[in-house]
């Protein structure tokens, strides 16, 4: 296969199977109907590129896939060593034609823009949107490279790439921009779109003894996380990355650099906060509020296997009972899974706990488990460990615990490029399903649990699926619930205990490769098999909301799923800023409105 060849396939679909009066204003369909691809009539001269490249200081490149090295064979050793490269995720982040999926079978795949302005100041951010604009381009954002739906990538488009924005700035007080005399100072921190979130809680937390509210999975990025909404380990706690958000400077397509927070721009500052990144412009810096640091964090595991689908149900009711009793408040984050073959893993996190009060709420538990043997047993002892909490993210400290947290192994790599060994099989997946539902805290309640239990375990039959209780914020402080209703973020989320998912994927894949192709037909079956799980759940919440950064690509009542009640006030603040529709993304707000691809006008206004 040679190079043209590979690259003639990635253009290719793989293997295609709250008030709103105050904003209203009609809306006009700005600008022409279509966008055109290189070789077409409208497409930038060569001298047109030299004149974007000269105004973003040289930082414009054209963008070639890394995947091209096996276009000389694929089991050459540029290609193996490529395949390698492509379980770390710093490699992964740092090459502005891969994204941190490869792709979604009969979804998408990762494709490589034409150019991309490898932006390192607003003004550079600036020149590209005015370029797009101008010329009518496909233009895509990318920062962390973390969206499962493939929204960081595009064929045939311009690509602002901000990883090189991430500069991060600890403030004793900061008060918004024309605020003044309206809010009280308050401790924060300014960091980069492009900033990580690993990079970011090493800065507040291990040397300034803070917390912010961020992600989970380490390398993530901070732009993107909060405009999802932002969901971390300690939601139950500190509540949505989104709700913590201070300020923004944003490019918006009219090419102004806006300054949104709650006196200037409130209503794009709003739409901001979890209305999907890459819809109302490119955000170049974020300002987040930090919070007092507890004492501890830590964590518990165990995997405990039942002897029999009778015992399985029997061990789902008691988690519950357990959970809702004793887990269901601001100390306790993350999950439980429930997988066919009767396997229930705890991957659980808490703060506020040192380590003999989280083995005292555990030891009932584990106890009552040990009294029955011949119904279930731990495949290995428990683990559970506080640490104290500055040390957390601590990349020194995290490298002395085995099979924590692994590093970035490349020559001259950061210090601080660590990540979860636990997300290593994310790394350059290729998502074969993936669902999610938002399970209302009401299930909790005894005379429902039985009905829980039982959906619970006829999921369970066909796959594996997951509870992510810090991904509901029902049991957090009322004040926490109050800062995420005043975010984009779907309102089912406020009363959720847990964000339900169930979803599977493979090894990096690409299609024209042979060895590293994706397991199309098995996807299939796989998909299939989760709908049935999913199915199941359905019978108690039938039409769901999830939550858009961990959803279904297919997902066909999008807008009410994503956001309810709050998409049309979100549709009127994209008609305000952006009525050309420049910003375009997989299933974010105003996509109704353009073709899958983002080229074509589908409908008329």
């Amino acid at each position: 296969m040679n190079r043209r060849h590979l690259l003639q396939l990635a253009a290719v679909p793989l293997l295609a199977g709250g008030g709103v009066g105050a904003l209203a204003a009609p809306f006009t369909q700005a600008g022409p109907t279509s966008r055109p691809r290189p070789g077409e009539p409208g497409w930038p001269t060569k001298a047109e590129w030299e004149t974007l490249k000269r105004a973003v200081g040289g930082r414009l490149m054209e963008v070639e896939s890394p995947l091209v090295a096996c276009a000389e064979g694929a089991g050459s050793a540029r290609c193996e060593e490529l395949f390698r490269n492509l379980k770390n995720p710093y490699y992964l982040g740092d090459e502005p034609g891969l994204t941190q999926t490869l792709g979604w079978v009969d979804a998408w795949i990762s494709r490589p823009s034409v150019y991309a302005v490898a932006a390192q100041t607003t003004g550079d951010v600036l020149a590209a949107v005015n370029f797009a604009r101008e010329h009518n381009l496909r233009l895509v954002v990318k920062g962390g490279g973390h969206s499962y739906q493939g929204t960081s990538n595009a064929a045939d488009s311009l690509l602002i790439w901000t990883r090189r924005m991430n500069a991060v700035l600890v403030h004793d007080s900061f008060v918004p921009a024309g605020c003044e005399g309206k809010e009280e100072p308050r401790p924060a921190v300014t960091v980069g779109s492009g900033a990580l979130w690993g990079h970011v809680y090493d800065a507040v937390t291990t040397k300034a003894g803070r917390y912010v509210q961020g992600g989970g999975c380490l390398t993530v990025g901070v732009a993107g996380l909060i405009q999802s909404g932002g969901f971390g380990s300690f939601s139950k706690r500190y509540g949505l990355a989104a709700a913590s958000l201070i300020e923004a400077e944003i490019v918006t397509a009219d090419g102004k650099v806006r300054i949104a927070n709650s006196c200037s721009n409130p209503h794009l500052f709003w739409a901001i906060k979890g209305g999907g990144g890459g819809s109302f412009g490119v955000v170049t810096q974020m300002t987040l509020r930090t919070h007092a640091l507890p004492d501890h964090f830590g964590a518990v595991f165990a995997r405990i296997e039942a002897a029999s689908d009778d015992a399985f149900r029997q061990l789902i009711g008691r988690f519950l009972e357990f959970y809702r009793s004793t887990l269901f408040n601001p100390h306790w984050g993350e999950q439980v899974r429930f997988r066919p073959g009767n396997v229930m893993d705890l991957a659980m996190v808490f703060q506020g706990l040192d380590q003999e009060a989280a083995e005292a709420v555990w030891r009932p538990f584990f106890d009552g488990l040990a009294a029955s043997p011949h119904d279930v047993r731990l495949a290995s002892p428990p683990t559970i460990l506080a640490a104290p909490a500055r040390r957390f993210w601590d990349p020194d400290f995290l490298q002395q615990i085995q099979g924590v947290a692994l590093t970035d192994e490349r020559p001259g790599a950061p210090r601080g490029n660590i990540f979860w060994a636990g997300n290593l099989e994310e790394a350059g997946q290729v998502l074969q399903a993936y669902q999610s539902a938002w399970l209302p805290a009401a299930l909790l309640e005894q005379h429902r649990q039985g009905d829980l239990t039982e959906a619970l375990f006829t999921a369970s039959r066909h796959w594996s699926l997951s509870l992510h209780f810090n991904k509901g914020l029902a049991g957090a402080p009322a004040q926490v619930v109050g800062a995420a209703a005043d975010t984009a973020t779907n309102p089912a989320a406020l009363d959720a205990f847990a964000l339900l998912i169930s979803a599977a994927e493979d090894p990096p894949a690409y299609p024209g490769i042979p060895g590293h192709e994706p397991d199309v037909t098995g996807a299939r079956r796989v998909a299939e098999r989760i709908d049935r799980a999913m199915g199941a759940v359905r019978t108690l919440v039938p039409q769901p909301a999830s939550y858009l950064a961990e959803s279904n690509f297919f997902e066909e009542s999008w807008q009410e799923a994503f956001w309810g009640p709050n998409y049309a006030r979100l549709l009127a603040v994209k008609d305000r800023y952006d009525p050309g529709g420049l910003f375009v993304v997989h299933h974010g707000v105003g996509s109704e409105r353009w073709s899958p691809d983002g080229f074509v006008r589908a409908t008329a206004p």
